[in-house]
């Protein structure tokens, strides 16, 4: 299982445009669907400073911190500089390159592969829409189970739709650039309750900030 899930994001997000906008800390950047649907990658909001949104997210970490899908750290920089232990973990390297510059934590490697602190993190993320690594939920929620500590939290980003989809997409720019086709997923509050009790997790509370959507779930 590990290999399957983690080779294909591996090479997806290494992989120009995606590591070109980290570079440049600019988009446009988009997820494409295979039947032409579009979905914007905000990559000037990750590549800046914890927002409103954020700020809600960070409030309610405890204990160690692991960022599944850091990208370029601003969650993990920002809580070192509070004064937590935290992590991120991801594959791209240029995303935890930036991480690194920015003060952050971080190894490149993939949540599916042996990780420091294995059941003993307080709070897990799962931001930015990262429930859909690999394109199999209930696969990351098992992960995360592993990763948390006994009446640890995973914070979860997910979809505004009540959405509950598995599909292929790429990364691409505004300029006709394209990365390989990778599966992704898509999760809505109800889907993702739903997975997580098969999980062993138990839904903890709901809020929404500035037009995203979280879910607070306790190990």
């Amino acid at each position: 299982m590990t290999t399957q899930l983690s080779e294909p994001a591996t090479r997806t997000w290494q992989s120009d445009p995606y590591t070109d906008a980290l570079r440049t800390g600019k988009g446009p950047l988009y997820l494409r669907r295979r039947d032409g649907w579009l979905l914007p990658l905000e990559i000037e909001r990750w590549c800046a400073e914890p927002d409103a949104a954020d700020e809600t997210v960070l409030s309610r970490c405890t204990g160690p911190v692991l960022d599944i899908g850091c990208g370029p750290g601003r969650l993990v920089a920002t809580l070192a500089r509070r004064g937590h232990t935290a992590l991120g973990v991801d594959v791209t390297p240029e995303a935890v390159a930036r991480t690194l510059r920015a003060g952050g934590k971080a190894v490149c490697q993939s949540v599916f592969d042996p990780l420091p602190r294995e059941g003993r993190w307080g709070t897990v993320l799962l931001i930015d829409g990262n429930i859909g690594i690999g394109g199999r939920p209930a696969a990351l929620l098992h992960r995360a189970a592993q990763l948390t500590a006994s009446g640890g939290s995973l914070l979860v980003e997910v979809a505004t739709a009540q959405v509950d989809e598995r599909v292929e997409v790429h990364v691409e720019d505004g300029n006709g650039e394209r990365g390989a086709s990778f599966l992704w997923a898509r999760l809505g509050t109800r889907a993702l309750i739903t997975q997580a009790g098969d999980a062993g997790w138990a839904p903890y509370g709901t809020w929404h900030e500035a037009g995203r959507h979280f879910v607070h779930l306790a190990r």
